[in-house]
């Protein structure tokens, strides 16, 4: 029997009535993800994440080349590390032999001793030289230092494949810094050519233009680094002409004057003309003038390895810088 007043339904406690949470106008029109979203940061006390819109203009393939300027910028930016590396591996290179690097002075007076026995005693290459063996030293002492430059930094690319593999950087600072090395190395190369041109006779009285062997080098080093990254470029496709490169620089050594004068040749116009202009021979001569003689190169020098120094360095950045892409591809 019902009593008065009572309904078909029973009694709604208020623990039985749904309860209809206050929401925010956002929350009531946001989409059921943005507001597990929002509950889920209200749990944990996180704001929502923020959803950036990333053009597709501004995204780039990973490993893409970069513009040549851009890349200049990030060679730049490793001044440092290249600095360092060469530092690291002058030290490390002294330590796999006792004498360490007492070699970098006995590799070029070795050389230098069997080519004055060779053209100075047997074959009297150097008739009408006041200094012959000054003039031997300096030949050998300075093509030396350019041909580890160019041999070494053109298989950069093949010894540092590991290291390409591993991290991304601009792949020039690897002939770059073979470079570098080498002029380390020849710091203690040059003190020991001035040592020994002061202890053989006839003893040089040097002048204030000894001064010019420096820009002398600057542009022999400008010009080595060039056809480093000329050459890398082309060992890294092909790496058997590294091999090819180490034989062409013996044959370039007899066009380049370190053993004898030009005067052998004056009977061969043409010959001579080549010698005269092989940038090594420029910046042999231009050496020997100032430290030998006391004498101001001339003008003609001066362009003539300014123009190869330039040429060979902008050509052969250019020429690496094309193919960046394809280093250390397996």
């Amino acid at each position: 029997m019902r009593k008065a007043g009572e309904t078909g339904c029973p009694a709604r406690t208020p623990a039985d009535r749904p309860v209809t949470p206050m929401t925010s106008s956002h929350e009531r029109t946001a989409s059921p993800g943005s507001a597990s979203t929002g509950q889920h940061s209200a749990a944990f006390g996180t704001r929502d994440p923020k959803v950036e819109v990333v053009s597709a203009s501004r995204l780039s393939r990973v490993g893409a080349r970069p513009s040549l300027g851009r890349y200049l910028m990030e060679l730049w930016r490793r001044r440092h590390f290249l600095w360092a590396e060469a530092r690291a591996k002058v030290g490390a290179g002294s330590r796999e032999t006792r004498l360490g690097q007492l070699w970098l002075v006995m590799t070029p007076m070795l050389d230098g001793l069997v080519f004055y026995v060779m053209f100075g005693l047997v074959l009297r290459a150097g008739r009408g030289v006041p200094n012959f063996i000054g003039f031997l030293l300096i030949g050998v002492f300075l093509f030396g230092f350019a041909s580890r430059c160019i041999t070494a930094g053109s298989n950069a690319i093949n010894s540092g494949k590991n290291l390409i593999k591993a991290f991304q950087f601009p792949r020039a600072s690897l002939p770059i810094a073979v470079v570098l090395r080498e002029v380390l190395n020849l710091g203690i190369v040059l003190a020991a050519l001035g040592v020994l041109l002061l202890a053989f006779p006839p003893a040089e009285i040097w002048s204030w233009r000894v001064a010019l062997v420096v820009p002398i080098l600057g542009l022999l080093i400008a010009f080595v680094t060039g056809v480093a990254l000329f050459f890398a470029r082309i060992c890294a496709a092909v790496p058997d002409v590294n091999r090819l490169i180490s034989l062409g620089m013996r044959l370039f050594m007899w066009g380049s004057g370190v053993m004898f004068p030009l005067a052998r040749f004056e009977n061969q116009p043409a010959l001579l003309a080549v010698i005269r202009a092989n940038p090594l021979f420029i910046a042999i001569d231009m050496a020997r003038s100032v430290i030998l003689h006391g004498l101001m190169p001339g003008g003609a020098q001066w362009l003539a390895m300014s123009g190869w120094a330039v040429g060979a360095l902008v050509l052969g950045l250019i020429f690496f810088w094309k193919a960046e892409e394809s280093y250390g591809r397996a």
